[in-house]
């Protein structure tokens, strides 16, 4: 456009920058169990995480193992039909003296990634010392300590979703957030006992 009157002409270009929204994931995290499997739902937009749904699913105590099984089977698949996750992540089986015990609970997570396969999720497994690592900053924290920590940095009542749920919480912020909880917590913490220290308001009766 030629305006009358002006010698000089400047031509000047702006450069319009569109940020793309950030992306959202949403993470089922799994603590296998044939007694008692926990679960989390476990939603990140950019650094914001939301709990969409945790707790524990106890299977039938007269049920035979088999049938615990399919029960484990049926609630993760229900699960991940409800809430749509597109990931899983499962905290992979400690090694105990008990064989019996061992075998069950690899049976347990075998059937937990099963349904999660079927259901077109890709599975991951984590170590618990990786797990506790990434949420606390030390590999050997206690599952309360993790539970703790999961309860200020995300928001739920750790008394009444118990620890099979908190661990399973753990698995999806492991999962979401490889590099552990730094950005979250800034800096300044090396680990839980840090964190304690410079938050002591912060921590629950």
């Amino acid at each position: 456009m030629v305006l009358e009157g002006i010698k000089d002409h400047y031509l000047v270009t702006v450069k319009i920058v569109r940020r793309s929204a950030p992306k959202t994931r949403r993470v089922l995290g799994i603590d296998p169990g044939s007694n008692a499997l926990g679960y989390a739902i476990l939603e990140k937009t950019g650094s914001a995480y939301k709990l969409i749904s945790i707790g524990v699913h106890k299977t039938p105590s007269a049920a035979t193992h088999p049938e615990k099984l399919r029960s484990i089977f049926d609630r993760i698949t229900s699960l991940i039909e409800m809430h749509k996750p597109e990931e899983c992540a499962i905290e992979s089986p400690f090694f105990g003296k008990n064989v019996q015990s061992m075998l069950k609970l690899g049976r347990a997570q075998g059937v937990a990634m099963a349904a999660a396969i079927a259901k077109g999720l890709p599975v991951e497994e984590y170590a618990p010392k990786k797990i506790k690592l990434s949420v606390t900053g030390s590999g050997n924290a206690s599952k309360e300590q993790v539970s703790e920590m999961l309860s200020h940095l995300i928001g739920f009542n750790r008394q009444q979703v118990g620890l099979d749920a908190s661990d399973a919480l753990g698995a999806a912020v492991c999962h979401l957030n490889q590099s552990g909880l730094s950005a979250k917590l800034g800096s300044n913490y090396s680990g839980w006992k840090q964190f304690v220290e410079q938050n002591p308001t912060r921590s629950k009766k």
